[in-house]
């Protein structure tokens, strides 16, 4: 009996679509969404530090796929690393494969033939893979020539760290999908005191958005002061 396939918002978070993130290179996200929805693109490598919202656009490719009809994956390789091949070979048949953290098996020469060979499959198949990690790949410690070789063959997309502009307008947009009214000025002191990345500016939100649901308060600055213990 086949396993019901879950939603896609459970699968992929509502926020991270194509259309929610702030801060790409010009043409990215287009770039993004046109491999998502056709085959035969070329394959894709986001280059960028931690916290830029690398796994976001992952995560949203693939759902921009699954809304197309198309069949993709996601697979964080830290999870997989030292048995790269078997999580590999599970996912084959999929129309596009996102590859999160490229990093997490560089060095280990089984993981990166293992990813070679795959790589190669999904070409020969017409798939669509899109990989991420922290540099380029003749940065990040693999070992394989032949790997670094086809990596460097992808077209690469480089993330920034944002702003504050940037990092504000990600509060705004993701406290107002919340039904959340984030006032300016506790915005501004946020942003004055807190410094985190895509990631912990998202788990912040969600835990403004509990204490303010209990208290049953807006979102102010002697809020935010209350409840992150902050001066």
């Amino acid at each position: 009996m086949s396993v019901p396939q879950l939603p896609l918002s459970l699968r992929y978070p509502p926020d991270q679509r194509l259309d929610t993130f702030v801060g790409a290179p010009p043409g990215a996200l287009a770039q993004l969404r046109a491999l998502a929805t056709r085959s035969g693109g070329d394959n894709v490598y986001l280059a960028g530090p931690a916290g830029v919202g690398k796994t976001h656009l992952l995560l949203a490719t693939c759902a921009a796929a699954e809304s197309a009809g198309r069949r993709a994956a996601y697979l964080p390789l830290i999870a997989a690393a030292g048995r790269l091949r078997e999580a590999l070979e599970a996912l084959e048949g999929n129309d596009l494969l996102a590859l999160d953290g490229l990093d997490a098996i560089a060095g280990d020469r089984e993981d990166e033939v293992a990813l070679f060979d795959a790589h190669n499959r999904a070409r020969q198949a017409g798939a669509t893979l899109v990989y991420a990690a922290r540099d380029i790949p003749d940065a990040i410690g693999l070992g394989l020539p032949d790997l670094r070789s086809r990596l460097g063959q992808c077209t690469r997309i480089t993330l920034l760290a944002l702003d504050d502009d940037g990092r504000g307008e990600v509060l705004r947009q993701r406290a107002q999908r919340r039904g959340l009214i984030l006032e300016a000025a506790a915005l501004d002191w946020l942003l004055r005191r807190v410094d985190r990345d895509l990631a912990g500016l998202t788990a912040l939100l969600d835990q403004l958005d509990r204490a303010s649901l209990a208290a049953q308060r807006r979102i102010t600055v002697p809020f935010l002061r209350q409840t992150l213990g902050a001066d």
